[in-house]
């Protein structure tokens, strides 16, 4: 359930690594594993400045290799980034240590409802810190959809794509919607009034003959194509990931290409998702582990992470250290009557996940 920029300087990052590897030898280290590009471009030299703490830091791109790696072998890492997604196989495994609140001075800091939402991933909150978070939604093009549905166009509502009549306009400038049947079908479910963690397969067969009567009007599903599209006025609607949106919104304004880009978090709710800290349990220098998470939960660090990277995190008192334009974007921070209406996803037992499985391929074969 990668979320992040969908792009990365290798070379760079390469060499970064590298360089880090070489420091290893001056003094203590910590190993650390995060997605790729998602992290402040000076967050790691800073802390090896001020703890004295060589990171050791390599980096991965799906919630799968993170996975693989730490079921099957030990990891050899201290901290890991792991989605909210992760954390009950995570924790059901033993792969994790439980944060001893006492040397966290920061988690007084932390926002208590984004703790609450990440309770049901992480029952008592004993595993994971918040790091950065965001929400899936729908990204369109101002004037086109405009043009199409009229000034009263529900861009405020998942009856923007959900609702055939609206779809089948829509269709005609281009609708994208993201490849991944565990963040599409719970949505779909959620639209229908039933619970987007159901494990029930009758209601996965009217998330089935939903989403079947709009594929006609569906142009593709891919989780990165929809970016560039977005922003280049190739579609005018796309489902996704709100930092994504806001990338596409970047780039066309860059560009000059006059695409007016906006973001919507539906007012039926949404999904939210959190990428955390975690602390794993057979780390080889467990303190220094809890150095670097407890840095990450300084204010002053982490707000230049959010900046550079438009996503908001979990962290109350570094609100204000945000910059003005990014922690007054509702898009980015999105406001208490909207948080109301989020909610987290959930692994789903074998059989559920096949029959996800097989929903989505048909819906995607358009059968």
């Amino acid at each position: 359930m990668s979320r992040h920029r969908l792009y990365f300087n290798l070379g760079a990052g390469a060499c970064l690594a590298a360089s880090l590897s070489v420091l290893a030898d001056e003094g203590p280290t910590v190993h650390v594993y995060n997605w790729y590009d998602y992290i402040g471009p000076t967050t790691l030299q800073d802390f090896k400045r001020d703890t004295g703490i060589v990171p050791v830091y390599d980096t991965f791109d799906s919630a799968e290799v993170l996975e693989g790696k730490l079921l099957t072998s030990r990891s050899g890492y201290d901290v890991v980034v792991a989605s909210n997604y992760s954390l009950p196989t995570l924790i059901k495994a033993g792969a994790l240590a439980p944060l001893p609140r006492e040397q966290m001075p920061g988690f007084k800091d932390m926002d208590t409802d984004l703790l609450a939402k990440l309770a049901n991933n992480d029952p008592g909150n004993q595993y994971a810190v918040p790091y950065l978070w965001g929400t899936n939604g729908i990204g369109y093009n101002i004037d086109k959809v405009r043009a199409v549905l009229g000034d009263k166009a529900p861009v405020d509502s998942w009856d923007l794509v959900f609702k055939e009549e609206n779809l089948a306009r829509l269709g005609e400038c281009g609708v994208a919607m993201l490849d991944s049947p565990s963040e599409m079908l719970p949505v779909a479910l959620h639209y229908l009034g039933l619970p987007p963690n159901s494990t029930d397969p009758e209601d996965y067969k009217k998330a089935e003959a939903l989403l079947l009567k709009l594929r006609p009007h569906i142009a593709y599903f891919n989780s990165s194509k929809f970016i560039s599209d977005l922003s280049n006025g190739n579609i005018c609607v796309a489902v996704g990931w709100s930092g994504a949106m806001l990338e596409a919104k970047t780039t066309a304004e860059q560009a000059g290409n006059g695409v007016k880009i906006a973001y919507s978090l539906p007012k039926e709710g949404a999904p939210v998702w959190f990428d955390t800290l975690v602390l794993l349990k057979d780390a080889p220098h467990p303190q220094q582990g809890m150095a670097f998470i407890d840095y990450l939960m300084r204010p002053q660090v982490i707000a230049p992470v959010s900046d550079h990277l438009n996503y908001p995190n979990g962290n109350r008192s570094a609100t204000s250290l945000v910059a003005e334009a990014t922690r007054n974007n509702p898009a980015v921070y999105p406001p208490a009557a909207a948080m109301a209406t989020l909610f987290t996803l959930q692994p789903l037992p074998p059989s559920t996940e096949r029959v996800r499985t097989r929903v989505w391929s048909k819906v995607k074969n358009g059968q």
